[in-house]
């Protein structure tokens, strides 16, 4: 299965996070899924940690941070294609989040199961795991 992690799932797997779920730990650790991070998550990042007061802190720059992480977990990145940003025409509006919103149109497009715990995101028809 093809699993495209929202970007706290990214953070709360790195972390260690508890509020990373159960159901979404295993898919994570389950050898036959593959691991995706959207570049979105990654635009997400460069915003969180670039503000002002930042939202996010990291200890080393942002590209050796996503480098190092998504070797170290095998995770893929997924870019964002023209098609990407099309669907969201064809997406109700459950959820005003941009980021969010271009992350359910990848994850319906490219046939993945997308891992997150927004509650937001469930009334779209991709499939969730948490």
């Amino acid at each position: 299965m093809k699993l495209l992690l929202d970007t706290h799932a990214f953070l709360w797997l790195i972390d260690g996070n508890p509020k990373l779920g159960s159901r979404a730990s295993a898919a994570i650790n389950d050898m036959q899924n593959v691991l995706y991070l959207s570049v979105v998550s990654i635009w997400e990042l460069a915003i969180k940690t670039s503000l002002a007061n930042p939202q996010l802190q990291l200890v080393e720059p942002l590209g050796e941070f996503v480098e190092r992480w998504t070797q170290t977990y095998g995770i893929s990145i997924l870019p964002i294609e023209q098609w990407h940003a099309l669907y969201i025409i064809n997406l109700p509006d459950h959820h005003r989040d941009p980021f969010d919103r271009l992350l359910v149109a990848q994850a319906e497009v490219e046939s993945m199961t997308l891992l997150t715990g927004d509650s937001k995101l469930m009334g779209y028809s991709v499939p969730i795991i948490w």
